[in-house]
């Protein structure tokens, strides 16, 4: 209520519909990327060519970075002339977490496309697995102080949690790096793991 007197439900819903939107766009885009192309007998083109795993892995999610950043940019444009939602920090490093969020969710996507043998499956575990988890334990609908215990841990690995708690700290409270820097590295370390994970199951399944 400090920083939201007048109780303005955009203050909690245009964080929550930015880490959703993200996720999920990027997260079902690039599940189904790898999967088509061994479904349509393109992927032993690339695997004859000089071309690396990570390099054909990178290829895929570039495309994907892009439209999400044009997916944020538009939200934040709607959210100021729209919703009369503030920015109060620095927008700079506002983008730049939104980059790294959207770099997490791609490689969760490719590492769902890697493990999955049809795009059915890769869509429905992008959706099932992570729209739910998105929606109930990212402190978006629900806030996670309220959540039982059991839950409270399962919410520390899904990745749009810090992102909501790095959106409504910097854009809401106006706080700087310093106050956002756990859950900062929190992402990173996500993006790491899910990209070494693909990478590898990628090699062990295409090799």
């Amino acid at each position: 209520m400090f920083f939201n007197p007048q109780l303005k439900g955009a203050f909690n819903f245009v964080p929550g519909v930015m880490a959703m939107i993200l996720l999920l766009v990027s997260t079902m885009m690039t599940s189904i990327s790898i999967v088509r192309e061994k479904e349509l007998g393109t992927m032993e083109l690339m695997l004859v060519s000089p071309l690396k795993p990570i390099l054909v892995i990178i290829a895929k999610a570039v495309p994907y970075f892009f439209l999400s950043m044009v997916n944020v940019i538009s939200i934040l444009v709607l959210s100021v002339w729209a919703l009369d939602l503030p920015i109060l920090g620095n927008l700079f490093l506002l983008l730049s977490e939104s980059m790294l969020f959207t770099i997490t969710a791609l490689c969760l996507g490719l590492l769902i496309s890697t493990i999955t043998a049809s795009q059915q499956i890769a869509m429905l575990i992008s959706l099932v697995g992570m729209f739910l988890p998105t929606l109930m334990l990212s402190g978006f609908m629900f806030p996670i102080e309220n959540l039982p215990p059991p839950l409270k841990v399962v919410s520390n690995i899904v990745p749009a949690k810090w992102y909501f708690l790095i959106v409504k700290n910097v854009m809401i409270k106006g706080s700087g790096f310093v106050d956002v820097w756990k859950e900062t590295a929190i992402l990173g370390l996500m993006t790491l793991a899910f990209l070494g994970i693909s990478v590898k199951k990628f090699k062990i399944r295409l090799a």
